[in-house]
């Protein structure tokens, strides 16, 4: 599985992205910055991490989808890469147009950070083949803007196509429908507000996000 990251001044949470896909793959990332114009070669993977990039100014994440790189990420999500937006990654992400829905200032106007219960709503995607459907998780999330917005025929849209690929069991920001990640029409974008990665390893508490990372490895060895 060969992955890179996206870095942007403020992104926090890149080099804990990175360490989930070595650990999962065994092939160390690539950082990649977000002035360059053009990925490395040969990717199968590109992760957007979390963090508050370019200071959430504007709108979180709007001014990292016009980064240089972003471009580059659109061209290869449209080609059939693999892409995983976390936390600002999903930010990034509803901004570019790869994925749809926004994200809104939480609902109770309070940073959230905790633990909480996470719950798979679909195993036919390439993120999320190790759980099983239904399966309860347990991550952190620590955002201030996750409050996902969709209007009532999208939220239809999206569970007709089994494209939520995570809810909240205890919504922590007011997401319609407790959504918490959703998928692209191809299945091969995800956008997810919770962290998997810090929970990819004992010690950082537990492993329950590591089956994320392991789906992806196992989607691409047998791609």
């Amino acid at each position: 599985m060969k992955s890179a990251v996206i870095v942007f001044p403020g992104s926090n949470c890149d080099r804990d992205l990175a360490v989930a896909f070595e650990q999962a793959s065994g092939t160390r990332a690539q950082m990649v910055w977000h002035k360059e114009t053009a990925l490395p070669q040969g990717l199968d993977i590109i992760g957007i991490p979390g963090g508050f990039s370019f200071g959430d100014y504007l709108r979180c994440g709007a001014i990292a989808a016009r980064s240089p790189i972003c471009q580059a990420v659109v061209d290869f999500a449209r080609r059939g890469g693999m892409v995983l937006g976390i936390c600002n990654g999903f930010q990034v992400l509803t901004e570019t147009g790869l994925l749809p829905g926004v994200l809104m200032r939480n609902a109770g106007i309070k940073f959230v950070c905790k633990d909480i219960d996470l719950q798979v709503e679909t195993a036919d995607s390439p993120f999320t083949s190790a759980y099983a459907r239904g399966q309860v998780i347990r991550v952190p999330v620590a955002h201030h803007d996750g409050n996902y917005v969709a209007p009532p025929e999208l939220v239809a849209r999206l569970r007709a196509e089994d494209r939520v690929a995570f809810s909240y069991r205890d919504n922590p920001n007011g997401s319609t429908a407790d959504i918490a990640g959703v998928l692209s029409e191809n299945r091969r974008v995800l956008g997810m507000m919770p962290h998997p990665e810090r929970r990819a390893d004992p010690a950082l508490g537990g492993t329950d996000g590591a089956g994320l990372f392991r789906s992806l490895a196992d989607a691409l060895a047998t791609a």
